[in-house]
């Protein structure tokens, strides 16, 4: 770095780079590439930006060298069907469309090497990354061969620069079919939501006229029921048994199709893959009424199924209505109600007695955004083994399973789903250790506009 007209250590977070720049600077020192050397590499980066197609690709790939040199150039490639290399363009005819074969002399190799007056040299790409496309992790590192034919034989200095060129060739060809497969897929999801939406949201409007027929036939059940003259009392009791058990099956089902209409709608909301992340949709609601109680109901029998008692607050009868998206918010207390069935266990209390429970609550938390800015605080919090510390610290990410976890099924991703969730609403996430078990809360502010939000209040 130089400072003041003076050179400078680079601070701690450029250090990495600072070296790597000076090995590249030792290392072309030592390459000996002549003027016309390096003006190819020159002249191929800026026509690789130039032009955005394949075939154009191709045609610079093999013209450059061979109009600078005055050799004979081809470009082979794997072909995407598996079945090997094909010769894609030479410096001769161009582009081929006929998807010909690569002579038998061309062969995939890690390593260059020569053929009757040839140099073929492998284009290699570099090792795969992260944020790769799976597709692209699956491929072969080899992507195909460039050969070179001068009528003469390559001199070292020669074969050492095509080898730095077939490198380059490599980083933009890998490049152009990382950002093609992205396309790909990005076609694929816009094509998947119009699926989803014609297929799956529209056709399960249907069930609700189910519903409803089925309701009108509950009722012709209780018509029974209450004609006294029809039948015996016995005969009543049995009926009117019946009649009670299916009017709560009625219930159930309305409730469960009610929760994924629900989730569905706000899970493939088109917004979503338009946009490239979750758009909210809030409108204002009475959380512990239209989001909390309704998402509880689904899961009380599997709360009395494994013994967990519910504690109810007695402090919500005057809850604030809060700008949230309904859908999305339902589906963090759907996760969080799940994680308390999976891990609830029961512990003892400094009375000597054993519980196992599982509660809900809010709490108003002043300033908690900053001045004049005050946040809600929601949470549920379950009995059992607190979690460590290290695994407080990664509980929230995705993938990550606590070490209680194994004898319950999942991914590991719910609670990084209520993370990203709370956060696009311009809220925060957090947990806490307290006595005889876990607390997972989540803070709203109480006003603001959210980031990534679309008003749909009425």
């Amino acid at each position: 770095m130089v400072k003041n007209g003076k050179s400078s250590n680079p601070g701690p977070d450029l250090q990495y780079i600072h070296r790597r720049i000076k090995k590249k600077f030792e290392d072309y020192q030592t390459y000996h590439f002549s003027a016309n050397q390096n003006d190819i590499l020159k002249t191929f980066f800026d026509l690789a930006q130039e032009f955005d197609s394949f075939q154009d690709f191709y045609r610079i790939c093999v013209l450059v060298p061979c109009d600078c040199l005055q050799m004979q150039v081809s470009l082979y490639l794997e072909a995407e069907s598996g079945i090997g290399l094909q010769l894609v363009c030479n410096s001769s005819d161009g582009v081929r469309y006929d998807s010909a074969p690569a002579p038998s002399y061309v062969r995939t190799s890690q390593e260059p090497y020569d053929h009757e007056g040839s140099y073929l040299v492998p284009i290699s790409r570099k090792q795969f990354h992260q944020a790769d496309a799976p597709a692209m992790k699956k491929a072969a590192r080899i992507l195909g061969m460039l050969e070179v034919s001068a009528g003469r034989e390559l001199s070292g200095e020669e074969r050492f620069f095509f080898i730095k060129y077939a490198n380059r060739i490599a980083y933009n060809l890998h490049n152009r079919k990382l950002m093609q497969q992205n396309i790909r897929h990005l076609e694929f999801i816009n094509t998947l939501v119009m699926d989803i939406e014609h297929n799956v949201i529209i056709p399960n409007m249907y069930f609700k006229h189910l519903f409803n027929r089925l309701k009108a036939s509950i009722g012709g059940l209780e018509e029974l029921v209450l004609d006294e003259e029809g039948a015996s009392e016995p005969y009543r009791g049995r009926l009117a048994t019946v009649y009670q058990g299916l009017r709560e099956n009625h219930r159930q089902l309305l409730d469960h199709h009610s929760t994924t209409s629900l989730f569905l709608e706000s899970l493939f909301r088109k917004d979503h893959f338009t946009e490239g992340h979750l758009v909210l949709k809030p409108r204002s609601c009475m959380v512990e009424q239209e989001i909390i109680r309704p998402q509880l109901e689904n899961y009380l029998n599997r709360f009395s199924l494994y013994g967990i008692e519910v504690r109810y607050p007695d402090d919500m009868e005057d809850e604030l209505p809060l700008s949230v998206d309904i859908g999305l918010l339902a589906q963090v207390y759907a996760n969080l109600f799940s994680n308390a069935v999976k891990y609830t266990e029961s512990v003892k209390t400094a009375a000597g007695f054993a519980r196992k429970a599982m509660a809900y609550g809010r709490k108003l938390e002043k300033d908690y955004f900053g001045p004049g800015k005050d946040g809600m605080k929601f949470n549920v919090f379950s009995t059992g083994p607190q979690l460590s510390a290290t695994e407080q610290e990664r509980v929230f990410d995705d993938g990550f399973r606590g070490s209680n976890s194994g004898r319950s099924s999942g991914t590991g991703h719910g609670l990084s789903f209520v993370r990203h969730v709370i956060e696009i609403h311009g809220g925060r996430v957090g947990y806490e250790s307290v006595e005889e078990g876990n607390n997972f809360y989540f803070v709203l502010p109480l006003a603001g506009e959210y980031k990534g939000m679309k008003d749909v209040s009425p």
